[in-house]
């Protein structure tokens, strides 16, 4: 009996020795493969903020672990200024990977025109600390943009709102580009990157009414079903206009007209009854009686 316990704890010991060395080669091997997958990446040795151009001294390169950059990355500062010189076009925090999106093109100025994706323009808002959301919008902010007015054309001065864009993104707040602050500051003007279509639409509705931002979640970039808000969706009945007031004179009615003539049938003929006398002759001798006989009377009365 203990001779077989002694075989099993002896089996086990070695099948724990393989074991443990298959696991120790298997992990000296991938540590070897990834050793020699290992790259760089560049990033902000420093917080670079917007408009500030970038060097050999405010960049740095990092080990990566893969071979695979994010888009738009640099692996070496080699890439990132043989071509020429590049400003950021955002703030870059330390030791965040510089993306070209966020940067300018080789020999390319900052400005808010460089900042523009392909096919979008540009258009400024005037706010204040209402519209402007109490000055909580910063730079890169999705936003919604409402129309608001009065139709005095009709006689209860309907008010209503209307979302007219959706998801614009925020460039600028006054003349701050690409920098947020930590408190909220109230703005005077919002620029927003729109499609050309969509900077009509804001220009043409700054003059037909008031114009307000809503803030939205950065993640919701798609557009939502909206619809009209009038007056009568907050329970606020405008009164029934009233009759306009008029002078006494005005208000007697008109004399009704007289009644249509109608004709008069003609008269009706009336019968009367009288007494007529006859001669009769028998054997050459007459003799007379009175006989009833029936007149008419054209006018209606009774003749004699």
């Amino acid at each position: 009996m203990r001779n077989n316990n002694l075989i099993v704890l002896v089996v086990a010991l070695v099948l724990g020795g393989i074991a443990a060395v298959l696991a120790r080669n298997w992990l000296a091997h991938h540590a070897r493969l990834a050793q020699g997958e290992v790259g760089t990446i560049v990033v902000a040795a420093a917080p670079v903020a917007f408009g500030t151009e970038l060097t050999k001294e405010n960049t740095k390169e990092i080990p990566w672990s893969t071979a695979v950059l994010p888009e738009g990355a640099f692996a070496t500062k080699t890439d990132l200024l043989e071509q020429g010189r590049r400003t950021a076009l955002a703030l870059i925090a330390r030791n965040e990977p510089v993306l070209r999106s966020k940067v300018t093109a080789p020999n390319q100025p900052a400005t808010l025109s460089s900042m523009l994706t392909p096919g979008k323009r540009a258009v400024t808002v005037r706010v204040d600390d209402v519209r402007g959301v109490a000055g909580f919008i910063q730079p890169g902010d999705l936003v919604d943009v409402v129309l608001i007015r009065t139709e005095t054309e009709s006689r209860n001065n309907q008010s209503f709102s209307d979302i007219i864009l959706q998801a614009a993104k925020v460039l600028a707040i006054d003349q701050i580009t690409g920098e947020r602050t930590d408190k909220p500051t109230v703005a005077k003007a919002v620029t927003l990157e729109v499609r050309p279509e969509d900077a009509q639409k804001i220009l043409l509705a700054g003059n037909i009414g008031r114009l307000s931002l809503i803030l939205r979640q950065p993640v919701e970039g798609r557009a939502d079903h909206v619809q009209r808000v009038t007056a009568r969706d907050l329970g606020d009945l405008p009164p029934a206009p009233k009759a306009p007031t008029r002078s006494p004179i005005a208000i007697m009615a008109p004399p009704p007209p007289p009644p249509p003539v109608v004709a008069q049938p003609p008269p009706t003929a009336i019968a009367r009854q009288v007494t007529k006398r006859i001669t009769i002759y028998r054997d050459l001798r007459p003799q007379e009686y009175d006989r009833p006989a029936y007149v008419t009377d054209e006018k209606g009365t009774t003749g004699g």
